[in-house]
């Protein structure tokens, strides 16, 4: 699998690092939503987060809390969205697992959501809820 960010992983594209050590690179996005717009990488190359090794989704999870941080603090923003996007239909584009960092300063800079939200069907729930029980077991 190569995309551009292997390349950026392997030094081939340049990029505004922020953060980087064996597992995991961050960098500003370089068509951001809004200033402070950082992208965050693992440097193990799968398309997907259900794709990740432990080590690897450790290692992210250890490190986004402290670019958060950084970014709100620079920023001057204390609201932000994380936006990590699975596969083409939910509008992934670069097929490299990937988190946003986006700060939220207004109404008109940042992420723009539209949340089309249903209903909990009760019965259904249950049903779903024991079936992905099920399913964690045997992971």
């Amino acid at each position: 699998m190569s995309t551009i960010f292997s390349k950026i992983i392997r030094g081939e594209i340049p990029c505004h690092r922020i953060y980087e050590d064996e597992f995991v690179l961050a960098f500003l996005d370089i068509f951001p939503l809004s200033p402070g717009h950082t992208l965050v990488i693992p440097k193990e190359e799968v398309a997907r987060v259900d794709q990740l090794s432990d080590e690897a989704a450790a290692a992210l999870g250890r490190v986004l809390p402290r670019i958060c941080r950084a970014v709100s603090a620079v920023s001057g923003t204390e609201d932000y969205n994380i936006l990590q996007n699975n596969g083409a239909a939910a509008h992934q584009a670069v097929f490299h697992v990937h988190f946003h960092i986006i700060p939220k300063p207004d109404a008109e800079r940042g992420l723009g959501i539209d949340w089309p939200s249903g209903k909990l069907n009760e019965e259904g729930a249950a049903q779903l809820a024991s079936r992905l029980r099920e399913a964690l077991g045997s992971s």
